[in-house]
């Protein structure tokens, strides 16, 4: 872990707050275009109280791409909260290029689900609706479960305490993050 943060997330080249949703991602696309045009790392600030989740893998998984395919470094500052889909994202950038400020607080929690069903047909014909049911859960549980070890890769933190800590919501102060190896530095 470096104490030093890099000079470089004095002035991010993308900066977004706000919930993660179609508006968030129209921003991230247009100002992600202008930074793979130059030659500088990519640096995100981020805050936010959530929102998509989908979204959020769409964003780390641009992180991603930009690394394998520029070979360039691509550094995460969380600022205030990084809640959600945030940590989503978060889980998109390498853990030595992680960093959160002082007072920032990350949230983790697992996939939700939220859906009104009624049964009114026969249960033959119920069937299938129960089975895409299931099939959908089983889904967003692998889901879960990949991007969380993105999230947790090279910290002390095992598969099954976060699988059980993120039952409910799991606050995690910028020290504590430090501490159990979530992120570079504190800033």
């Amino acid at each position: 872990m470096s104490d030093v943060p890099p000079a470089a997330l004095k002035t991010p080249t993308i900066s977004l707050a706000g919930s993660v949703n179609d508006a968030m991602l129209s921003v991230w696309i247009e100002s992600f275009g202008r930074a793979c045009a130059g030659s500088t790392p990519l640096v995100l600030a981020l805050s936010t109280t959530g929102g998509d989740a989908e979204i959020g893998r769409r964003i780390a998984d641009d992180v991603r791409l930009f690394r394998d395919q520029t070979r360039r470094q691509a550094l995460f500052l969380g600022k205030t909260m990084i809640y959600s889909a945030g940590a989503t994202i978060m889980g998109g950038f390498l853990k030595a290029d992680r960093w959160l400020t002082r007072d920032a607080m990350v949230m983790v929690h697992g996939r939700k689900l939220s859906k009104e069903i009624r049964y009114e047909r026969t249960l033959r014909a119920e069937r299938r609706g129960v089975e895409a049911l299931l099939a959908e859960i089983e889904a967003g549980i692998a889901l879960e479960t990949l991007e969380f070890a993105k999230f947790i890769e090279g910290s002390d933190i095992a598969a099954d305490e976060i699988r059980e800590r993120t039952i409910g919501d799991w606050y995690i102060p910028a020290d504590e993050a430090l501490r159990r190896g979530l992120i570079a530095g504190v800033v």
